[in-house]
């Protein structure tokens, strides 16, 4: 089974609560503030790996959750901060926002990490809170919430060479002659249902990777047959050898094929047939093979095509090494061009609060305000204790609240809501 897409909930840690707390000590009657700070929440990681080669470890556990952070303590002790979650990935995963379609990263180095949850901040315990006229406050902060994210993994598999064309060409008997790997070879349509990776190594030493990927046919930019699922590998290849089969008895015009394939390439999302081609007539060794490729020629205005025979391995080696010029060419251009951060590298930027608030008057006395900053300060504020719920008055009164519910109609003694926190109007 080849998975190469999937769907999974990443929850990062909640920051741990700062503490209220004092000292009282023999020799301190009047020790002060003395709690700690909350630890910080676990983050969650997507981490490329070498040694994998699908997503089938996201196929039953998509659920992923990091530890919260640990609470503040007495005599200033700071709670622990949790663990982070490092999830392995296939080389070549691309990670997508489910819902917006936004690329967060793209791993294709080994190693190469992307932060897709941010474990959320401990609380302040009120040792920072402490004055010169407040000397015993009461005041700690909640820790934050950690972030929760759906994503959609989606493993592009990472060749140099890809193998396309239509089914049956010949492409899974190429890849078993050129490189160790075993792909499954057989006389019908649609052997092939997965892509298959070997590496060719050269007499010379230089080697590359090549994929067999499953047979194209007419619409599958739109997704008919294996369509899309398949196509996307092809992003990542610098070279296409496409095979095109010379079997006089097949039914098929050589040429009508090659031009199905090629629209089918650049019918996909990001046009593919800007990449370098090599055109390859597969199966030179049927009879009567050698006038159909004439043909071809004509048609193509004499474009330069490699023959080969995977069965006897006729001009299998010239073509390998014209691939192998391609791929350490593009492979020097690289190695050349002016260094750009990839954003796969990066971690995920994450939106600044908004500033601004909505008053809605739901009924005669009963009101709620939203505003994504306001409701991530209540959220912070521990309102266990007196000091805490006088604190948030005097910051909503500075932000402009009160006169805005004022503007609204807001009298003495009318029901407020702001996130999870209700309290009562008092001009």
């Amino acid at each position: 089974m080849f998975v190469d897409q999937t769907k999974i909930e990443v929850q990062a840690g909640n920051g741990g609560d700062g503490a209220v707390a004092f000292r009282h000590e023999k020799y301190a009657p009047l020790g002060g503030p003395a709690g700690g700070d909350g630890g910080r929440g676990g983050s969650i990681y997507l981490v490329a790996d070498s040694g994998l080669r699908t997503l089938m470890d996201f196929r039953f556990r998509r659920k992923f959750k990091a530890d919260n952070g640990e609470n503040g303590r007495i005599k200033s002790q700071y709670g622990r901060g949790a663990k982070d979650v490092f999830l392995k990935v296939p080389m070549g995963t691309a990670v997508y926002d489910f819902y917006t379609n936004e690329l967060l990263g793209d791993l294709v180095g080994n190693g190469q990490k992307l932060r897709v949850a941010c474990g959320g901040r401990g609380g302040r315990g009120n040792i920072h809170f402490a004055t010169s006229t407040r000397t015993a406050p009461e005041i700690a902060e909640n820790g934050e919430p950690g972030e929760f994210r759906t994503l959609r993994l989606e493993l592009k598999v990472l060749a140099d060479v890809g193998l396309v064309g239509f089914p049956s060409v010949g492409k899974s008997t190429l890849l078993s002659v050129v490189t160790k790997a075993k792909p499954k070879i057989a006389a019908y349509e649609f052997t092939t249902l997965t892509p298959n990776l070997g590496m060719v190594v050269l007499e010379d030493g230089r080697d590359f990777s090549m994929a067999d990927l499953p047979g194209l046919i007419k619409g599958a930019s739109q997704g008919v047959g294996l369509g899309i699922q398949f196509l996307r590998h092809v992003e990542r290849t610098k070279v296409i050898l496409h095979l095109i089969s010379m079997d006089p008895n097949n039914g098929r015009d050589a040429y009508e094929d090659y031009l199905t394939i090629r629209q089918e390439l650049a019918g996909y999302t990001n046009d593919l047939t800007k990449k370098t081609e090599i055109v390859v007539a597969s199966q030179m060794d049927i009879p009567g093979s050698e006038e159909k490729l004439q043909e071809l020629k004509k048609k193509l205005n004499d474009k330069i095509i490699y023959p080969i025979s995977s069965i006897t391995h006729k001009g299998v080696r010239d073509l390998m090494i014209k691939a192998a010029d391609i791929v350490y060419a593009a492979n020097d251009q690289v190695e050349t061009a002016p260094v750009v951060a990839d954003k796969g590298e990066q971690e995920y930027v994450y939106k600044k609060l908004d500033d601004s608030f909505v008053v809605e008057k739901v009924d005669e006395h009963y009101f709620v305000i939203s505003g994504d900053k306001l409701e991530r300060l209540v959220q912070r504020i521990n309102l266990d204790h007196t000091d805490g719920v006088m604190m948030l008055a005097r910051k909503l009164k500075r932000m402009g609240i009160d006169d805005a519910l004022r503007e609204k109609g807001a009298q003495n003694g009318d029901e407020v809501t702001i996130g999870n926190f209700t309290f009562e109007f008092v001009e």
